[in-house]
C-alpha cells in the first residue's frame, strides 16, 4: 500500500506535467479528482471558480493573494479562449496599459465579446472579470500578447474613452510614442469616419510636441471629407518629450513616470545639506550603523537574524556547518552575504563622496554588491551560481502585490534607463525616492531586489550629503504599502512621505531605529 507521501508525490507529478505544457489555469478535467483533493488539502492547488484552479505553495499563508497575482493574466487568457474561443478581446484602454508595460493586476479586467453576457465574474481577492457583449473591431486591429487578445495600439487609441487619457496619461502617452506615422492611425480613423476623434488625438499628438503627425491627421481627414476640430485631451503638456524612436515602450514609462513623480518628491523631502566635508567621519558613521543597517534589512526581507548572530557572521568566527538546521543556516548566510556586499558598497561610497558621478558608480558597481550578496549563498550550494550572472532570466513576483514587474526583455532595457536617470538628475532627492523606488519597480532580480534597492537608496542619500539612512522592519507594512501605491496607484506622495521622516531624524542627528534587547 502506497504511503501518503507516495501518494503526494503522483499527485505532484500529474501537477508538473501540466506545467511543463504551460498550462496555469488547471480545469477539472485535467487532473482526477483524487490528485485535485489532495494537491488543494496539501496546499499545492487553489480553487478559483467552479471547475478551475491555480498552483500554489503550501507554505502561503490563509488568505495569501500572490498565487492568484501571479497567475492572474495567464488564467484569464485560458479562460477567455476556452469560454470564448478567439471571439473576444480585452478592451482599448486594457489594451493600452498593457502595450505599454503596465501589468497591474485591475480590480474589474473588461472583456468584449459579442457572446459577453453583460455581468461580472467575481474572481479571487476582490478581483472579477465583466465581458460586455459588444461587437469586435476588425481582426487586423486585433493583436496577440502572451495569450491575450488586444487591441492594436492604433486602434486602442482610437477607441479609448477621452477621460482614459487623462486618469492613465502615462499609459496613454507611452502609446503615442509607439506610433510611427500618421498612416497607422488614419487607416482606422478613415474606415470609422472618426471625425471627432481624429480631433482627439489630433490635439493629443501636438500635445506631445508631434505636430507633423497631428497636421496629417487633420489634413487628411479633411481632405477625405470630414470636418475635424482638433480638442487636446490631456490636462497638462507633457513632462517630457519621448523620442519615438526608442524601440521599448517600457523605457518610455519610466522615463514619464520619474518626470512626473519628480516635483511631488522635490515639494516633499528635505533639502540636501551637499557633500560632507569630512569623508572619514561620515563613512566611519556608516560602518558603525551596520549591524542596525543589517538586521533591520534582512528581517524586512523575512530572515531570523539576530545582534549576535550579525557580529558572529562579520567577524569570521562562523562555521556554516555550526548551525543546527536548514532556516539557521540560511539566515547566517544571508547575514554573511550582506556583510560582504556592505563591504563592496562602502566602496562605492567613497567614489560618490569623492565627486565621481553617483549614477555612473552604480551602474558600474551594483552587480558586485549582488555578487557579493549572494556569494555565500552560492559557495554553500543554496543559489545556482547562474544565478549571479546578470539580471534575471525569467518573471518573477512580488509577495501580495497586485504589481507585476516587468518581463524579462525588458529589464535589460530600462536598467541602463535607469542609471542614466540617475547620472542626469540634478536632484539629489529625487535621486534618493525614485532611484530605489524604480529599481523595486523593475525588479531585476530573482532574489535580493529589496536589498539592492536599499543600497541604492543610500549611495543616492551619500550623493546628496544625506546620512544612511535605516528603514525599521517595525515599519514594513507601511513601507510596502507607499511602495505598492506607487506601482499600482502612480502615487508617489505616499513613500515620500514614509522615507522623509526616517531622513529628517539622521539630519537631526537623532539614533538609528533599535536593536531588539
Amino acid at each position: 500500500m502506497a504511503k501518503p507521501q507516495e501518494k503526494l508525490a503522483e499527485s505532484l507529478e500529474a501537477l508538473r506535467k501540466l506545467q511543463e505544457q504551460g498550462i496555469v489555469a488547471v480545469r477539472s478535467r485535467d487532473l482526477s479528482r483524487t490528485h485535485r483533493e489532495r494537491l488543494q488539502s496539501n496546499g499545492f492547488l487553489k480553487k478559483v471558480m467552479k471547475g478551475w484552479y491555480i498552483p500554489s505553495r503550501p507554505d502561503e499563508a490563509p488568505g495569501d493573494s500572490t498565487a492568484w497575482y501571479a497567475s492572474f493574466w495567464d488564467f484569464c487568457a485560458a479562460y477567455l479562449r476556452v469560454r470564448f474561443e478567439n471571439n473576444w478581446c480585452l478592451s482599448p484602454e486594457q489594451s493600452l496599459s498593457l502595450h505599454t508595460g503596465n501589468r497591474t493586476v485591475p480590480t474589474q479586467l473588461l472583456v468584449r465579446s459579442p457572446k459577453g453576457g453583460n455581468k461580472p465574474t467575481k474572481l479571487p481577492h476582490e478581483t472579477s472579470l465583466f465581458d460586455v457583449r459588444l461587437e469586435l473591431p476588425n481582426e487586423d486591429e486585433i493583436v496577440e500578447k502572451d495569450g491575450l487578445r488586444l487591441y492594436s495600439v492604433p486602434a486602442a487609441l482610437a477607441a479609448s474613452s477621452e477621460i482614459f487619457f487623462r486618469q492613465a496619461s502615462t499609459d496613454v502617452r507611452a502609446a503615442m510614442a509607439m506610433v510611427k506615422d500618421a498612416s497607422d492611425v488614419l487607416a482606422v480613423l478613415l474606415e470609422g469616419g472618426h471625425s471627432t476623434i481624429a480631433g482627439r488625438l489630433a490635439g493629443a499628438f501636438r500635445n506631445a510636441g508631434r505636430d507633423r503627425m497631428a497636421d496629417q491627421i487633420i489634413r487628411t481627414m479633411k481632405n477625405a471629407g470630414y470636418t475635424v476640430l482638433e480638442v487636446d485631451p490631456f490636462e497638462s503638456a507633457p513632462p517630457i518629450i519621448l523620442d519615438t524612436r526608442e524601440a521599448s515602450p517600457y523605457v518610455n514609462r519610466i522615463r514619464l513616470m520619474w518626470e512626473e513623480m519628480r516635483e511631488p518628491v522635490i515639494e516633499r523631502f528635505p533639502a540636501a545639506p551637499g557633500l560632507p566635508k569630512n569623508v572619514d567621519a561620515y563613512l566611519k558613521h556608516v560602518e558603525e550603523i551596520y549591524v542596525t543597517d543589517a538586521y533591520h534589512s534582512l528581517s524586512i526581507e523575512g530572515y531570523r537574524v539576530s545582534a549576535e548572530l550579525i557580529e558572529r557572521v562579520r567577524s569570521g568566527a562562523w562555521n556554516p556547518d555550526d548551525d543546527e538546521n536548514d532556516r539557521e543556516h540560511r539566515n547566517a548566510l544571508a547575514a554573511r552575504g550582506y556583510w560582504q556586499a556592505y563591504q563592496v558598497v562602502q566602496e562605492s561610497l567613497e567614489k560618490i563622496l569623492a565627486g565621481a558621478n553617483q549614477g555612473t558608480v552604480v551602474d558600474e558597481d551594483h552587480s558586485k554588491w549582488y555578487g557579493e550578496l549572494f556569494g555565500p549563498s552560492v559557495t554553500a550550494g543554496v543559489v545556482n551560481a547562474v544565478d549571479l550572472a546578470g539580471y534575471r532570466n525569467g518573471p518573477v513576483y512580488i509577495r501580495r502585490s497586485m504589481h507585476v514587474p516587468l518581463p524579462r526583455e525588458a529589464v535589460r532595457d530600462c536598467m541602463p534607463a535607469l542609471f542614466d536617470l540617475l547620472s542626469e538628475e540634478p536632484e539629489p532627492a529625487v535621486r534618493v525616492v525614485l532611484g530605489h523606488f524604480i529599481f523595486v519597480y523593475i525588479h531585476p532580480y530573482v532574489d535580493g531586489n529589496g536589498r539592492m534597492g536599499r543600497f541604492l537608496m543610500n549611495t543616492m542619500l551619500a550623493s546628496g550629503g544625506y546620512p544612511w539612512t535605516v528603514i525599521p522592519v517595525e515599519e514594513r507594512d507601511a513601507y510596502m504599502a507607499a511602495l505598492e501605491e506607487a506601482s499600482v496607484g502612480g502615487n508617489i506622495g505616499p513613500f515620500v512621505d514614509f522615507l522623509a521622516p526616517l531622513v529628517n531624524a539622521g539630519l537631526e542627528g537623532k539614533a538609528a531605529p533599535k536593536l531588539p534587547s
